[in-house]
């Protein structure tokens, strides 16, 4: 099963508890992210934990090592991007994550923004934090 990771689960990553625990769990089986997700993660880093930027690189660099594949974002990921935004009302950015796991070829988006369960043309959302995971 080949898995594309939410930013949150990044994030959750760095932590401790049963979220961290669940996250680091999940990112051992590997993946496939993007470079929004990448991005997404430095801000987070750098903007809640308040990290400086030298720390905020080293765990943008150790993030890349636990992914197969890191997808860039492009004018077909756009436009997809779109079109599923306009057919499911998801956010944009919801969106664009979407749209690159589709690209990627992936079966699961491991994300607890979208509704767990929900399938979008193949993919099926997985929130690897709900109750009995």
């Amino acid at each position: 099963m080949t898995a594309f990771f939410d930013t949150n689960v990044l994030v959750y990553a760095q932590g401790p508890g049963a979220k961290g625990d669940a996250a680091r769990g999940a990112l051992m089986d590997g993946g496939i992210i993007s470079v929004q997700v990448l991005n997404e993660f430095a801000n987070v880093l750098r903007r809640k934990f308040r990290l400086e930027w030298n720390i905020v690189a080293a765990a943008v660099a150790d993030a890349r090592e636990l992914f197969d594949s890191i997808r860039p974002l492009d004018i077909e990921t756009h436009e997809a991007a779109i079109a599923l935004a306009e057919a499911h009302g998801f956010s944009f950015y919801d969106s664009l994550i979407i749209a690159s796991a589709l690209q990627a070829g992936c079966e699961t988006l491991l994300t607890e923004d979208l509704q767990d369960g929900r399938r979008i043309d193949g993919l099926v959302i997985v929130n690897p934090f709900a109750p009995g995971r």
